[in-house]
């Protein structure tokens, strides 16, 4: 296993070449890298992009930490953010992605599972024959109520730190951008 500096460098590197950055084999693409060589922007822009999954990744422990404490075991954190994600609406799986309810390309297996659990239940499009509609049994939506209780506790017990609606608000907007910004057919380029 790599000591958690090289590793960290190695992420670095891996999103600098993803995003097109020149890499040299030796250069330090860590916490280190001098602001001569890539400027603020390019340092907060990596620092972000690495943000974002490290805070995916973490809030999807707090889920499955959550659902050992309710000793659920046949749904992993990933299919229970699916469910509370879908919400009490019936949707085709291909929204549940393009409204960003689900993120990977396994989704068909995730949604078979749960129809397998009893958590929700699917079935083809009358309209649309290659449309497949899902949507909450029981089971699903006493699992979403908990996990909004979950989130509910966490929202109560963030008035105790420095964060701030307004903090909030802020990070909302800049992320709403950067997704805008990514979205641009142009950006790819």
């Amino acid at each position: 296993m790599l000591p958690v500096k090289w590793a960290r460098q190695d992420a670095w590197r891996a999103v600098a070449v993803c995003l097109g950055f020149d890499v040299k084999m030796g250069e330090n693409w860590g916490g280190g890298t001098s602001r001569k060589r890539r400027g603020h922007m390019s340092d907060h822009y990596l620092e972000v992009i690495s943000l974002i999954e490290r805070l995916h990744r973490q809030f999807l422990g707090l889920v499955k930490l959550e659902l050992d404490s309710l000793r659920i075991h046949d749904v992993n954190n990933v299919q229970a953010m699916l469910l509370f994600n879908m919400g009490e609406q019936e949707i085709s799986v291909g929204e549940l992605i393009s409204r960003g309810y689900y993120l990977g390309s396994n989704v068909s297996y995730n949604v078979k599972k749960l129809a397998e659990s009893g958590y929700l239940t699917y079935e083809r499009s009358m309209h649309d024959r290659r449309s497949i509609r899902v949507r909450l049994r029981r089971q699903g939506s006493t699992l979403r109520d908990r996990l909004s209780g979950m989130l509910n506790r966490q929202i109560e017990t963030l008035g105790q730190t420095q964060i701030t609606d307004t903090d909030l608000e802020s990070a909302v907007t800049t992320l709403a951008r950067l997704e805008r910004y990514w979205i641009r057919p142009n950006v790819s380029r």
